[in-house]
């Protein structure tokens, strides 16, 4: 039997999970704790897996996270000594030792921190799946991934208390942990020599959650082998080094924020500064201070964010004071901020030139990738290789096909165009050691997603989006790697909701957004298919005006509105393709936290379809 008792965070008690999972202190209330068991230990361990043996071969005091603006920093052999310490004691909660987490979920809430990465990188090597809750989730979600992924369970840092309390309540068999960890110690922790083991069978990973803009969230069972993989893939493609600085502006319940701004600077020997939840005006400051002459901080090198984040940083930006907006310009000229990049959505044109015109020349790179594959496509890191409106090439390690979305024939190389001339649409599919295991509790789903192939070398991952593939002069010529050679991928959409098909012909959305916000009169622009008698589908336009543009641009005194639109628009696109409605929102098209738009929703939304 489970004990209901809530345990109170200062008794420092802990019980067996047969009897009850109680909590551990938090290292903000200052208080060593005795736990029953000694946290010296003269031989520790961590599995001998990629990641581990990275993490355990970097020089001990090179700095690993930085908590921005608390400038609290941690080196790798704080972090070494502190997933140790917090594996011992998720090992000890279990009650039989290491294998009484192998294979288990274990759930956890914690800030954008360095705490969230003692707590993953402590779960993963106790080879358990770690499971990340999203700190901004409803009560509700976050029960629906509870249960769905059958997490034995919930690990929390103080500040979210309540909510694993609350995420507890209702007659579930668990009680949550507080804080795996004891005070930070500055590498003073008594552990010394650490060895790597082997483990009989690899069972642990990463579990997230799909992002749920086409249907319920599905867990993704991502294994270790699949998360070195991916994590590997980008180290070689974007060249991750120890000199790298990343500022993480992004939460950490996607692959984006996990996989590309965590577990690969820490693989590669990177330093990760936190700097959560996303505020533009601190933004700019940090990115301008090294350059302040009263500035002391090293320089940001690396910068992963959404289209979102660059229009709110690009927005804000003639706002600064005058020596800020200097000092920011170079910190994000090429010569300093070595990579920024831009995925989770489409970056719009107009986004990525304006970026280009504030930082002296720096392209953003943009990226494909999926909760379920990690990264599988990019552009390259020579300017050359990064093309307006292209994803780039399979990274290393990954293998890509296109089949054709009316025929279901693969598009091989060179069968790009039909024989009509016209450029031939397939939906990306996927395979390689990057892809996930399973859509956790449904075989069903994770059997319709995956293609048979009979060459032998596996089955391919349906990912859903459309694309299409053509050579691009200058570019593909290997000078960002071997990997970035031949044609280039450019995505069309989702095949569920991006692909309007009208008459005999089909639209890409996502190519019908990009030239919406090109003008001047538009903020933001969602386009969707909505049914027509006449044609099957007709193309409609959410978009939210920039008023003061607008308000200007309209013909005849009127307001600005479709059918200037249309006007604007029908030198850009065919005419089957120009939105035949346009309706303007108030405020802002609503998104989740990485920038996506689920247009299903929105449908309903707007229209009540």
């Amino acid at each position: 039997m489970h004990q209901r008792t809530l345990l109170s965070a200062s008794r420092g008690v802990l019980l067996s999970r047969r009897a009850s999972l109680a909590y551990l202190t938090c290292k903000s209330c200052r208080t060593r704790l005795n736990f029953g068991f000694s946290a010296r230990r003269s031989l520790a361990t961590l599995p001998n897996l990629p990641l581990f043996r990275a993490l355990k071969n970097h020089d001990p005091a090179s700095l690993a996270v930085v908590h921005n603006p608390s400038f609290r920093s941690f080196t790798y052999g704080n972090l070494v000594a502190d997933v140790v310490q917090a594996q011992d004691r998720l090992l000890k909660s279990s009650g039989s030792g290491r294998d009484g987490l192998r294979g288990e979920r274990v759930a956890f809430l914690a800030e954008n921190s360095y705490d969230y990465v003692v707590m993953l990188l402590s779960i993963v090597a106790s080879d358990a799946i770690a499971v990340p809750l999203s700190t901004g989730f409803p009560i509700h979600e976050l029960k629906y991934i509870m249960d769905n992924s059958q997490a034995g369970m919930l690990v929390a840092t103080k500040r979210y208390e309540d909510i694993a309390q609350n995420i507890m309540d209702g007659g579930l068999d668990r009680q949550p942990i507080l804080d795996v960890r004891s005070k930070i110690t500055a590498g003073a922790s008594g552990i010394g020599v650490i060895e790597l083991e082997g483990l009989d069978g690899v069972n642990g990973g990463m579990m997230l959650y799909t992002s749920g803009t086409t249907n319920r969230p599905k867990g993704v069972l991502i294994p270790q082998s699949a998360l070195a993989a991916q994590a590997a893939s980008l180290v070689e493609a974007w060249k991750y080094s120890p000199d790298d600085r990343l500022l993480h502006l992004l939460p950490l319940h996607h692959i984006h924020g996990t996989v590309n701004a965590i577990l690969t600077p820490i693989l590669s020997g990177s330093s990760i500064e936190f700097m959560f939840p996303f505020n533009p005006t601190a933004v700019w400051k940090r990115l301008a201070e090294p350059f302040l002459p009263e500035g002391t901080r090293d320089k940001i090198t690396f910068l992963n964010a959404v289209p979102t984040i660059y229009n709110r940083l690009l927005s804000i930006y003639p706002t600064l004071p005058p020596e800020i907006q200097q000092a920011a310009k170079i910190g994000i000229s090429p010569e300093h901020l070595r990579l920024n990049i831009s995925g989770s959505a489409a970056l719009p044109t107009p986004t990525k030139k304006a970026w280009q015109n504030v930082s002296n020349g720096n392209v953003l790179l943009e990226r494909y990738g999926m909760t379920e594959v990690g990264m599988a496509l990019s552009c390259g890191l020579d300017f050359a290789d990064r093309v307006d409106g292209s994803v780039g090439w399979p990274l290393p390690s990954v293998e890509v096909r296109l089949v054709d979305t009316d025929t279901n024939e693969v598009i091989h190389p060179g069968e790009e165009t039909d024989a009509s001339g016209r450029i031939r649409e397939g939906e990306i599919q996927l395979r390689g050691p990057t892809i996930f295991r399973e859509y956790w509790g449904n075989e069903k789903a994770t059997r319709e997603t995956f293609a048979p192939d009979s060459d032998g070398k596996g089955s391919w991952f349906k990912t859903g989006d459309v694309a299409t593939r053509r050579t691009v002069e200058a570019a593909g010529r290997e000078m960002s790697g071997d990997w970035a050679k031949g044609p280039m991928y450019f995505i069309q959409g989702r095949r569920s909701v991006d692909i309007i098909k009208i008459g005999g012909e089909k639209v890409s959305a996502l190519e019908v957004e990009r030239e919406l916000l090109s003008l001047p009169q538009i903020a933001e622009a969602a386009v969707v298919g909505l049914p027509s008698e006449q044609w099957g589908q007709k193309v409609v336009a959410i978009v939210v005006l920039n008023t003061e543009v607008a308000a200007q641009t309209g013909r005849n005194g009127k307001p600005w509105g479709a059918l200037d639109m249309r006007r604007a628009l029908k030198d850009r696109l065919a005419g089957y393709k120009l939105p035949s409605e346009m309706k303007v929102l108030d405020g802002a098209i609503p998104r989740n936290a990485m920038g996506k738009v689920n247009k299903k929703m929105l449908v309903k939304e707007v229209f009540g379809v």
